[in-house]
Protein backbone atom coordinates (compact mmCIF):
# COMPACT_ATOMS: atom_id res chain seq x y z
CA UNK A 1 0.00 0.00 0.00
CA UNK A 2 1.36 3.39 -0.99
CA UNK A 3 3.12 5.20 1.82
CA UNK A 4 2.97 2.22 4.16
CA UNK A 5 5.20 -0.44 2.62
CA UNK A 6 8.53 -1.74 3.99
CA UNK A 7 11.58 0.42 3.44
CA UNK A 8 13.10 -2.09 1.06
CA UNK A 9 10.16 -1.87 -1.33
CA UNK A 10 9.80 1.51 -3.02
CA UNK A 11 6.51 2.50 -4.65
CA UNK A 12 7.69 5.96 -5.65
CA UNK A 13 7.87 6.44 -9.42
CA UNK A 14 11.09 7.21 -11.22
CA UNK A 15 11.67 10.93 -11.89
CA UNK A 16 8.98 12.10 -14.28
CA UNK A 17 7.27 8.68 -14.38
CA UNK A 18 4.12 9.86 -12.58
CA UNK A 19 3.68 12.72 -15.02
CA UNK A 20 4.27 10.46 -18.02
CA UNK A 21 1.74 7.88 -16.77
CA UNK A 22 -0.88 10.55 -16.14
CA UNK A 23 -0.33 12.20 -19.53
CA UNK A 24 -0.63 8.81 -21.20
CA UNK A 25 -4.03 8.29 -19.54
CA UNK A 26 -5.25 11.66 -20.78
CA UNK A 27 -3.97 10.90 -24.29
CA UNK A 28 -5.75 7.53 -24.32
CA UNK A 29 -8.99 9.11 -23.14
CA UNK A 30 -8.86 11.79 -25.81
CA UNK A 31 -7.91 9.41 -28.61
CA UNK A 32 -10.65 6.78 -28.20
CA UNK A 33 -12.69 6.44 -31.43
CA UNK A 34 -16.08 8.12 -31.21
CA UNK A 35 -15.39 9.70 -27.83
CA UNK A 36 -15.33 13.40 -27.12
CA UNK A 37 -12.17 14.97 -25.81
CA UNK A 38 -11.98 15.95 -22.17
CA UNK A 39 -13.15 19.52 -21.55
CA UNK A 40 -10.38 22.10 -21.09
CA UNK A 41 -11.02 22.41 -17.35
CA UNK A 42 -10.68 18.61 -16.97
CA UNK A 43 -7.35 18.70 -18.75
CA UNK A 44 -6.18 21.54 -16.50
CA UNK A 45 -7.32 19.61 -13.43
CA UNK A 46 -5.57 16.52 -14.72
CA UNK A 47 -2.27 18.35 -15.13
CA UNK A 48 -2.63 19.84 -11.66
CA UNK A 49 -3.24 16.38 -10.20
CA UNK A 50 -0.30 14.86 -12.09
CA UNK A 51 1.98 17.64 -10.89
CA UNK A 52 0.85 17.08 -7.28
CA UNK A 53 1.47 13.33 -7.61
CA UNK A 54 4.93 14.01 -8.99
CA UNK A 55 5.76 16.31 -6.09
CA UNK A 56 4.75 13.79 -3.40
CA UNK A 57 6.14 10.79 -5.27
CA UNK A 58 3.10 8.67 -6.15
CA UNK A 59 1.66 7.34 -9.40
CA UNK A 60 -1.57 9.15 -10.40
CA UNK A 61 -4.80 7.17 -10.02
CA UNK A 62 -6.06 6.74 -13.58
CA UNK A 63 -9.63 6.34 -12.33
CA UNK A 64 -9.52 9.80 -10.77
CA UNK A 65 -8.09 11.32 -13.95
CA UNK A 66 -11.06 9.90 -15.86
CA UNK A 67 -13.74 10.85 -13.33
CA UNK A 68 -12.60 14.02 -11.56
CA UNK A 69 -15.33 16.04 -13.26
CA UNK A 70 -18.22 13.68 -12.56
CA UNK A 71 -20.55 13.95 -9.56
CA UNK A 72 -19.83 10.54 -7.98
CA UNK A 73 -16.20 9.47 -7.55
CA UNK A 74 -15.49 6.04 -6.05
CA UNK A 75 -11.84 5.66 -5.04
CA UNK A 76 -12.24 2.91 -2.46
CA UNK A 77 -9.49 0.25 -2.28
CA UNK A 78 -7.05 2.31 -4.37
CA UNK A 79 -4.16 2.21 -1.89
CA UNK A 80 -3.74 5.98 -1.90
CA UNK A 81 -2.00 6.23 1.46
CA UNK A 82 -1.20 9.56 3.10
CA UNK A 83 0.77 10.84 0.10
CA UNK A 84 -1.96 9.94 -2.37
CA UNK A 85 -4.49 11.80 -0.25
CA UNK A 86 -2.23 14.84 -0.24
CA UNK A 87 -2.08 14.83 -4.04
CA UNK A 88 -5.84 14.47 -4.23
CA UNK A 89 -6.33 17.45 -1.93
CA UNK A 90 -4.55 19.74 -4.40
CA UNK A 91 -7.33 19.17 -6.93
CA UNK A 92 -10.33 18.96 -4.58
CA UNK A 93 -9.95 22.50 -3.27
CA UNK A 94 -10.97 23.92 -6.68
CA UNK A 95 -13.23 21.11 -7.90
CA UNK A 96 -16.91 22.05 -8.22
CA UNK A 97 -18.21 18.87 -9.87
CA UNK A 98 -17.82 16.11 -7.28
CA UNK A 99 -20.73 15.82 -4.85
CA UNK A 100 -20.12 12.25 -3.57
CA UNK A 101 -16.58 11.10 -2.80
CA UNK A 102 -15.72 7.61 -1.54
CA UNK A 103 -12.20 7.08 -0.15
CA UNK A 104 -12.86 3.93 1.89
CA UNK A 105 -10.03 1.51 2.62
CA UNK A 106 -7.07 3.63 1.49
CA UNK A 107 -4.93 3.64 4.68
CA UNK A 108 -5.00 7.42 4.64
CA UNK A 109 -4.34 7.75 8.41
CA UNK A 110 -4.38 11.05 10.28
CA UNK A 111 -1.48 12.46 8.25
CA UNK A 112 -3.28 12.03 4.95
CA UNK A 113 -6.56 13.23 6.47
CA UNK A 114 -4.89 16.47 7.56
CA UNK A 115 -3.94 17.29 3.95
CA UNK A 116 -7.28 16.08 2.60
CA UNK A 117 -9.27 18.31 4.93
CA UNK A 118 -7.09 21.29 4.05
CA UNK A 119 -8.09 20.77 0.43
CA UNK A 120 -11.75 20.33 1.33
CA UNK A 121 -11.86 23.61 3.25
CA UNK A 122 -12.07 25.44 -0.06
CA UNK A 123 -14.57 22.98 -1.55
CA UNK A 124 -18.26 23.86 -1.45
CA UNK A 125 -19.66 21.03 -3.58
CA UNK A 126 -18.94 17.74 -1.81
CA UNK A 127 -22.06 16.65 0.09
CA UNK A 128 -21.20 13.04 1.01
CA UNK A 129 -17.78 11.80 2.09
CA UNK A 130 -16.91 8.17 2.86
CA UNK A 131 -13.74 7.71 4.94
CA UNK A 132 -14.34 4.27 6.47
CA UNK A 133 -11.43 1.84 6.95
CA UNK A 134 -8.68 4.44 6.95
CA UNK A 135 -7.02 4.02 10.38
CA UNK A 136 -7.77 7.60 11.36
CA UNK A 137 -7.65 7.04 15.13
CA UNK A 138 -8.04 9.66 17.84
CA UNK A 139 -5.94 12.25 16.03
CA UNK A 140 -8.10 11.84 12.94
CA UNK A 141 -11.29 12.41 14.91
CA UNK A 142 -9.76 15.58 16.36
CA UNK A 143 -8.98 16.85 12.84
CA UNK A 144 -12.50 16.00 11.68
CA UNK A 145 -14.00 17.81 14.66
CA UNK A 146 -12.19 21.04 13.79
CA UNK A 147 -13.19 20.67 10.13
CA UNK A 148 -16.87 20.08 10.93
CA UNK A 149 -17.05 23.18 13.10
CA UNK A 150 -16.75 25.30 9.94
CA UNK A 151 -18.05 23.09 7.12
CA UNK A 152 -21.61 23.82 5.96
CA UNK A 153 -21.88 21.67 2.82
CA UNK A 154 -21.23 18.11 4.04
CA UNK A 155 -24.47 16.17 4.66
CA UNK A 156 -23.31 12.54 4.77
CA UNK A 157 -20.22 11.16 6.53
CA UNK A 158 -19.10 7.51 6.78
CA UNK A 159 -16.45 6.83 9.45
CA UNK A 160 -16.81 3.11 10.18
CA UNK A 161 -13.79 0.92 11.03
CA UNK A 162 -11.45 3.74 12.03
CA UNK A 163 -10.36 2.70 15.51
CA UNK A 164 -12.26 5.55 17.15
CA UNK A 165 -12.37 5.28 20.96
CA UNK A 166 -14.12 7.29 23.69
CA UNK A 167 -11.94 10.42 23.20
CA UNK A 168 -12.91 10.29 19.51
CA UNK A 169 -16.57 10.27 20.55
CA UNK A 170 -15.99 13.50 22.48
CA UNK A 171 -14.30 15.15 19.47
CA UNK A 172 -17.16 14.25 17.14
CA UNK A 173 -19.86 15.04 19.71
CA UNK A 174 -18.42 18.51 20.28
CA UNK A 175 -18.53 19.22 16.54
CA UNK A 176 -22.01 17.82 15.94
CA UNK A 177 -23.45 19.67 18.90
CA UNK A 178 -22.82 22.80 16.83
CA UNK A 179 -22.93 21.52 13.23
CA UNK A 180 -26.50 20.70 12.17
CA UNK A 181 -25.73 20.25 8.46
CA UNK A 182 -24.70 16.59 8.71
CA UNK A 183 -27.85 14.48 8.35
CA UNK A 184 -26.34 10.99 7.92
CA UNK A 185 -23.48 9.61 10.06
CA UNK A 186 -21.97 6.12 10.12
CA UNK A 187 -19.80 5.38 13.18
CA UNK A 188 -20.23 1.61 13.17
CA UNK A 189 -17.45 -0.90 13.89
CA UNK A 190 -15.47 1.40 16.18
CA UNK A 191 -14.48 1.14 19.86
CA UNK A 192 -16.90 3.39 21.71
CA UNK A 193 -17.61 2.22 25.26
CA UNK A 194 -19.67 3.65 28.13
CA UNK A 195 -18.00 7.07 28.14
CA UNK A 196 -18.30 7.29 24.37
CA UNK A 197 -22.01 6.56 24.68
CA UNK A 198 -22.33 9.37 27.20
CA UNK A 199 -20.67 11.86 24.85
CA UNK A 200 -22.81 10.76 21.91
CA UNK A 201 -25.95 10.93 24.06
CA UNK A 202 -25.16 14.55 24.89
CA UNK A 203 -24.69 15.19 21.18
CA UNK A 204 -28.12 13.72 20.36
CA UNK A 205 -29.72 15.97 22.94
CA UNK A 206 -28.15 19.07 21.35
CA UNK A 207 -28.15 18.16 17.65
CA UNK A 208 -30.96 19.45 15.44
CA UNK A 209 -29.95 18.09 12.05
CA UNK A 210 -28.94 14.42 12.21
CA UNK A 211 -31.52 12.06 10.68
CA UNK A 212 -29.62 8.76 10.36
CA UNK A 213 -27.08 7.45 12.88
CA UNK A 214 -25.33 4.08 12.79
CA UNK A 215 -23.58 3.05 16.01
CA UNK A 216 -23.69 -0.71 15.45
CA UNK A 217 -20.79 -2.98 16.40
CA UNK A 218 -19.41 -0.85 19.23
CA UNK A 219 -19.19 -1.60 22.99
CA UNK A 220 -21.83 0.76 24.37
CA UNK A 221 -23.29 -0.59 27.64
CA UNK A 222 -24.85 0.54 30.92
CA UNK A 223 -24.24 4.28 31.45
CA UNK A 224 -23.49 4.80 27.78
CA UNK A 225 -26.74 3.09 26.78
CA UNK A 226 -28.72 5.13 29.30
CA UNK A 227 -27.12 8.39 28.12
CA UNK A 228 -27.85 7.61 24.46
CA UNK A 229 -31.46 6.88 25.34
CA UNK A 230 -31.69 10.14 27.28
CA UNK A 231 -30.45 12.00 24.20
CA UNK A 232 -33.00 10.20 22.03
CA UNK A 233 -35.71 11.19 24.49
CA UNK A 234 -35.33 14.90 23.67
CA UNK A 235 -34.13 14.60 20.07
CA UNK A 236 -36.72 15.66 17.53
CA UNK A 237 -34.95 14.99 14.21
CA UNK A 238 -33.46 11.47 14.17
CA UNK A 239 -35.38 9.03 11.97
CA UNK A 240 -33.07 5.99 11.66
CA UNK A 241 -30.99 4.64 14.56
CA UNK A 242 -28.90 1.46 14.42
CA UNK A 243 -27.67 0.31 17.84
CA UNK A 244 -27.24 -3.37 16.98
CA UNK A 245 -24.33 -5.40 18.33
CA UNK A 246 -23.68 -3.34 21.44
CA UNK A 247 -24.52 -4.39 25.02
CA UNK A 248 -27.53 -2.38 26.15
CA UNK A 249 -28.99 -5.16 28.29
CA UNK A 250 -32.23 -4.73 30.21
CA UNK A 251 -30.99 -1.49 31.83
CA UNK A 252 -30.61 0.02 28.37
CA UNK A 253 -33.98 -1.44 27.35
CA UNK A 254 -35.62 0.39 30.26
CA UNK A 255 -34.04 3.67 29.15
CA UNK A 256 -35.01 3.04 25.51
CA UNK A 257 -38.59 2.38 26.54
CA UNK A 258 -38.71 5.71 28.36
CA UNK A 259 -37.28 7.43 25.28
CA UNK A 260 -39.77 5.80 22.90
CA UNK A 261 -42.61 6.91 25.14
CA UNK A 262 -42.01 10.58 24.25
CA UNK A 263 -39.95 10.52 21.04
CA UNK A 264 -41.99 11.52 18.00
CA UNK A 265 -39.46 11.41 15.16
CA UNK A 266 -37.82 7.95 15.10
CA UNK A 267 -39.08 5.66 12.32
CA UNK A 268 -36.52 2.84 12.26
CA UNK A 269 -34.79 1.32 15.32
CA UNK A 270 -32.39 -1.63 15.23
CA UNK A 271 -31.44 -3.06 18.64
CA UNK A 272 -30.52 -6.56 17.50
CA UNK A 273 -27.94 -8.48 19.52
CA UNK A 274 -28.01 -6.31 22.66
CA UNK A 275 -28.38 -8.86 25.47
CA UNK A 276 -32.04 -7.98 25.94
CA UNK A 277 -34.24 -10.65 27.59
CA UNK A 278 -38.02 -11.04 27.97
CA UNK A 279 -37.90 -8.59 30.88
CA UNK A 280 -36.23 -6.04 28.61
CA UNK A 281 -38.98 -6.60 26.04
CA UNK A 282 -41.58 -5.85 28.71
CA UNK A 283 -39.80 -2.58 29.54
CA UNK A 284 -39.59 -1.52 25.89
CA UNK A 285 -43.28 -2.29 25.41
CA UNK A 286 -44.20 0.25 28.07
CA UNK A 287 -42.74 2.91 25.80
CA UNK A 288 -44.21 1.46 22.61
CA UNK A 289 -47.71 1.72 24.10
CA UNK A 290 -47.47 5.50 23.75
CA UNK A 291 -45.34 5.68 20.60
CA UNK A 292 -47.12 6.68 17.37
CA UNK A 293 -44.24 7.06 14.89
CA UNK A 294 -41.94 3.99 14.93
CA UNK A 295 -42.45 1.85 11.80
CA UNK A 296 -39.57 -0.68 11.92
CA UNK A 297 -38.28 -2.43 15.05
CA UNK A 298 -35.48 -5.00 14.75
CA UNK A 299 -34.77 -7.14 17.82
CA UNK A 300 -33.25 -10.34 16.46
CA UNK A 301 -30.36 -12.16 18.18
CA UNK A 302 -31.44 -11.17 21.68
CA UNK A 303 -32.26 -13.57 24.54
CA UNK A 304 -35.97 -13.47 23.73
CA UNK A 305 -38.24 -16.53 23.87
CA UNK A 306 -41.73 -17.01 22.46
CA UNK A 307 -43.15 -15.53 25.68
CA UNK A 308 -41.26 -12.31 25.03
CA UNK A 309 -42.38 -12.36 21.39
CA UNK A 310 -46.04 -12.62 22.49
CA UNK A 311 -45.59 -9.73 24.92
CA UNK A 312 -44.07 -7.62 22.13
CA UNK A 313 -46.73 -8.49 19.56
CA UNK A 314 -49.51 -7.67 22.02
CA UNK A 315 -47.78 -4.42 22.93
CA UNK A 316 -47.62 -3.13 19.36
CA UNK A 317 -51.13 -4.23 18.35
CA UNK A 318 -53.00 -3.06 21.44
CA UNK A 319 -53.46 0.50 20.17
CA UNK A 320 -54.55 1.49 16.68
CA UNK A 321 -52.24 4.52 16.86
CA UNK A 322 -49.15 2.29 16.94
CA UNK A 323 -47.51 2.41 13.47
CA UNK A 324 -45.10 -0.56 13.51
CA UNK A 325 -45.24 -2.45 10.21
CA UNK A 326 -42.05 -4.50 10.41
CA UNK A 327 -40.98 -6.47 13.48
CA UNK A 328 -37.81 -8.59 13.29
CA UNK A 329 -37.62 -11.50 15.74
CA UNK A 330 -35.91 -13.77 13.24
CA UNK A 331 -34.11 -15.96 15.80
CA UNK A 332 -37.26 -16.72 17.88
CA UNK A 333 -39.15 -20.03 17.55
CA UNK A 334 -42.85 -19.31 17.98
CA UNK A 335 -45.89 -21.45 18.91
CA UNK A 336 -49.58 -21.74 18.05
CA UNK A 337 -50.53 -19.00 20.51
CA UNK A 338 -48.19 -16.55 18.80
CA UNK A 339 -49.38 -17.51 15.31
CA UNK A 340 -53.02 -17.17 16.35
CA UNK A 341 -52.31 -13.72 17.76
CA UNK A 342 -50.44 -12.77 14.58
CA UNK A 343 -53.34 -13.91 12.38
CA UNK A 344 -55.76 -11.80 14.39
CA UNK A 345 -53.45 -8.79 14.21
CA UNK A 346 -52.98 -9.19 10.44
CA UNK A 347 -56.72 -8.98 9.87
CA UNK A 348 -56.83 -5.42 11.18
CA UNK A 349 -53.26 -4.46 10.22
CA UNK A 350 -52.53 -6.03 6.81
CA UNK A 351 -49.22 -4.17 6.42
CA UNK A 352 -47.76 -5.76 9.57
CA UNK A 353 -44.94 -8.20 8.82
CA UNK A 354 -43.23 -10.20 11.57
CA UNK A 355 -40.06 -12.22 11.02
CA UNK A 356 -39.54 -15.26 13.20
CA UNK A 357 -37.37 -18.38 13.02
CA UNK A 358 -40.21 -20.90 12.71
CA UNK A 359 -42.68 -22.88 14.74
CA UNK A 360 -41.37 -25.02 17.58
CA UNK A 361 -42.66 -28.46 18.51
CA UNK A 362 -44.11 -31.24 16.36
CA UNK A 363 -47.46 -31.72 14.72
CA UNK A 364 -48.94 -35.22 15.10
CA UNK A 365 -51.34 -34.90 12.20
CA UNK A 366 -50.02 -33.99 8.80
CA UNK A 367 -51.17 -30.44 8.07
CA UNK A 368 -53.31 -29.84 5.03
CA UNK A 369 -51.30 -28.69 2.06
CA UNK A 370 -51.48 -24.97 1.47
CA UNK A 371 -51.40 -23.59 -2.05
CA UNK A 372 -48.11 -21.97 -3.00
CA UNK A 373 -48.54 -18.20 -2.47
CA UNK A 374 -46.80 -17.37 -5.74
CA UNK A 375 -49.23 -19.71 -7.52
CA UNK A 376 -52.12 -17.84 -5.90
CA UNK A 377 -50.71 -14.52 -7.13
CA UNK A 378 -50.17 -15.91 -10.63
CA UNK A 379 -53.74 -17.28 -10.81
CA UNK A 380 -55.06 -13.96 -9.51
CA UNK A 381 -53.21 -12.10 -12.28
CA UNK A 382 -54.17 -14.62 -14.99
CA UNK A 383 -57.84 -14.11 -14.19
CA UNK A 384 -57.36 -10.39 -14.76
CA UNK A 385 -55.04 -10.85 -17.75
CA UNK A 386 -52.16 -9.08 -16.03
CA UNK A 387 -48.43 -9.82 -16.12
CA UNK A 388 -46.41 -10.67 -13.00
CA UNK A 389 -43.85 -8.02 -13.98
CA UNK A 390 -46.55 -5.35 -14.08
CA UNK A 391 -47.75 -6.50 -10.66
CA UNK A 392 -44.33 -5.66 -9.18
CA UNK A 393 -43.85 -2.50 -11.25
CA UNK A 394 -47.06 -1.04 -9.81
CA UNK A 395 -45.44 -1.18 -6.36
CA UNK A 396 -42.08 0.20 -7.53
CA UNK A 397 -42.33 3.94 -6.87
CA UNK A 398 -38.78 4.93 -7.91
CA UNK A 399 -38.11 2.38 -10.65
CA UNK A 400 -35.23 0.78 -8.72
CA UNK A 401 -36.70 -2.76 -9.04
CA UNK A 402 -36.53 -2.98 -5.25
CA UNK A 403 -39.65 -2.80 -3.05
CA UNK A 404 -39.71 -2.40 0.76
CA UNK A 405 -41.29 -5.45 2.40
CA UNK A 406 -43.82 -3.28 4.24
CA UNK A 407 -44.96 -1.68 0.93
CA UNK A 408 -45.26 -5.12 -0.67
CA UNK A 409 -47.43 -6.48 2.17
CA UNK A 410 -49.64 -3.41 2.11
CA UNK A 411 -50.13 -3.60 -1.66
CA UNK A 412 -50.99 -7.33 -1.58
CA UNK A 413 -53.61 -6.67 1.11
CA UNK A 414 -55.15 -3.72 -0.75
CA UNK A 415 -55.24 -5.69 -4.01
CA UNK A 416 -57.46 -8.27 -2.30
CA UNK A 417 -55.23 -11.32 -2.78
CA UNK A 418 -56.50 -14.29 -0.69
CA UNK A 419 -53.35 -14.83 1.40
CA UNK A 420 -53.39 -15.38 5.17
CA UNK A 421 -50.60 -14.33 7.57
CA UNK A 422 -48.71 -17.65 7.30
CA UNK A 423 -48.78 -17.55 3.51
CA UNK A 424 -47.64 -13.93 3.47
CA UNK A 425 -44.76 -14.76 5.77
CA UNK A 426 -43.75 -17.72 3.60
CA UNK A 427 -43.92 -15.55 0.49
CA UNK A 428 -41.81 -12.76 1.97
CA UNK A 429 -39.19 -15.24 3.21
CA UNK A 430 -38.87 -16.59 -0.33
CA UNK A 431 -38.65 -13.15 -1.94
CA UNK A 432 -36.30 -11.69 0.69
CA UNK A 433 -34.03 -14.61 1.57
CA UNK A 434 -31.19 -12.36 2.82
CA UNK A 435 -33.45 -10.46 5.25
CA UNK A 436 -32.61 -7.09 3.70
CA UNK A 437 -36.10 -5.66 4.24
CA UNK A 438 -36.53 -5.17 0.48
CA UNK A 439 -37.71 -7.38 -2.37
CA UNK A 440 -35.50 -7.32 -5.44
CA UNK A 441 -37.69 -8.52 -8.33
CA UNK A 442 -35.01 -8.40 -11.03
Amino acid sequence: MLGDTPAWYSTAPLPGEGLRNGRRVLELLNSQPGSEKSPPEATDGGHLYMQACHEVGVVPASYFLRHMYTTHVDLKHHGLGARGARALAAVLQNNTSITHLSLEDNWIEAEGLMHLLQGLRGNNSIQELALSDNHLGVRGSDLLSTFLMDNLTLHGLSLAHNGFSDPSAKHLADALSANFQVTKLDLSHNEFCEKGGEYLGQMLAANEGLQELNLSWNHIRMKGAIALSAGLRVNGMLKVLDLSYNGFGNEGALALGEALRVNSSLLHLNISCNRISNEGVRLICKGLESNETLVVLKMSKNAITVEGAIILLRGITRRRENKIEELDLSNVLVNEQFLSLLNSASASRPALHVRYAGKKGFVAKKPSARPDPMRIIQDFLDERKLRLLDFFKNMDRDGSMRIPVSDFCRYVAVAGLPLDAAQMDSLVQKLDKDLTGTIDYR
